[in-house]
C-alpha cells in the first residue's frame, strides 16, 4: 500500500456505503454481461459494453462539468471517432447461435446502461468523496469488498441450489481475476484525479487503450486475425486519441 495510505472501514463516512454499493453494482453488471453473452452472443454484448462509454462522457460534459480545459471542435470530433473506433475494432463476425428470445433482446441494452452507470458512478465518487490521493486505496478496497460480498452471496445461493461447487481452482481463478480488477479501479481513479475528474477525457482513452492492448496481445500471442473493419477501427482509435488529447500532445512538444 502506498506510503501515507491506510485502510479503514468506517461506516460513519458516507463514501463507505456508496463504494460498497458500487462494488455490488459491478458484480451485477458482470453477471448480466455473462447472461447476455449466453443468450444474445459475444458480439452484441461486447459492443454494448464498450460503447457504454458514451454515458460517463455525456455526464462529465453536461452534468459534472469537470473538464480541466474547455473542449473544442477537435476534441468533440475525437469523441465521435472514439465511438466509431470502439464499434468497428470490437466487431466480430460470429457463427454462434443466439438463443435469446423475446425480452432477451433487451439484455445488451441493460448491459450498456449498467456499464455506463457504474463508470459514471466512479466519476461521481471521485468528484465528491476522494478529495485527496491518500483516499484512493481505501475507497478502491471498499469497492472490491462490496464486489466480494455480493459475489460470495451469489455463489452461496448457487451452491445451495446445487448448481455450483466450491473448488480450489475456482478460488484461485477468482483471486487471479480480482487483482487485475483492483488495479483497474485503482489506476482509473488515479487517472480521473490527475485530469481533474474529466470523464470525457479519461473514459474514451481508457476504453480505447484497453482495446488497442487487447488487439496487440491477441495478435502477438494468439495470432488472431483482424478483419478490415477491425483494422479501420484501430486506426480510428489512434486518431481519436490524438484528437481528444491534442492540447496535451502539443504541450509536450
Amino acid at each position: 500500500m502506498p506510503k501515507g495510505q491506510s485502510f479503514e472501514l468506517s461506516f460513519s463516512e458516507n463514501w463507505t456505503f456508496y463504494a460498497l454499493l458500487l462494488g455490488v453494482g459491478f458484480i451485477i453488471t458482470f453477471l448480466l454481461s455473462g447472461f447476455s453473452t449466453q443468450r444474445m452472443g459475444m458480439t452484441a454484448t461486447s459492443l454494448a459494453n464498450n460503447i457504454s462509454l458514451v454515458i460517463p462522457v455525456l455526464f462529465s460534459l453536461l452534468i459534472f462539468k469537470t473538464q480541466s480545459r474547455p473542449f473544442d471542435t477537435l476534441n468533440y470530433l475525437g469523441l465521435v471517432l472514439a465511438l466509431g473506433a470502439v464499434a468497428l475494432s470490437t466487431f466480430k463476425k460470429s457463427s454462434e447461435k443466439v438463443s435469446g428470445k423475446g425480452i432477451d433482446v433487451l439484455l445488451p441494452i441493460v448491459v450498456f446502461l449498467m456499464y455506463g452507470i457504474t463508470n459514471t458512478s466512479i466519476n461521481y465518487l471521485n468528484i465528491n468523496y476522494i478529495k485527496s490521493a491518500d483516499r484512493t486505496v481505501p475507497v478502491t478496497l471498499v469497492m472490491i469488498l462490496g464486489a466480494i460480498l455480493a459475489g460470495m452471496t451469489v455463489l452461496f445461493i448457487q451452491v445451495i441450489r446445487g448448481k455450483e461447487k466450491i473448488a480450489l481452482k475456482n478460488i484461485l481463478a477468482s483471486i487471479t481475476l480480482g487483482v487485475p480488477n483492483f488495479l483497474s479501479f485503482y489506476f482509473l481513479i488515479l487517472a480521473l484525479t490527475a485530469y481533474g475528474n474529466s470523464g470525457a477525457f479519461v473514459y474514451p482513452l481508457y476504453n480505447i487503450g484497453v482495446i488497442l492492448l487487447s488487439a496487440l496481445v491477441a495478435y502477438v500471442f494468439f495470432k488472431e486475425k483482424l478483419s478490415i473493419l477491425n483494422k479501420i477501427g484501430l486506426l480510428l482509435a489512434i486518431l481519436a486519441i490524438g484528437l481528444i488529447s491534442w492540447q496535451d500532445i502539443q504541450g509536450i512538444f
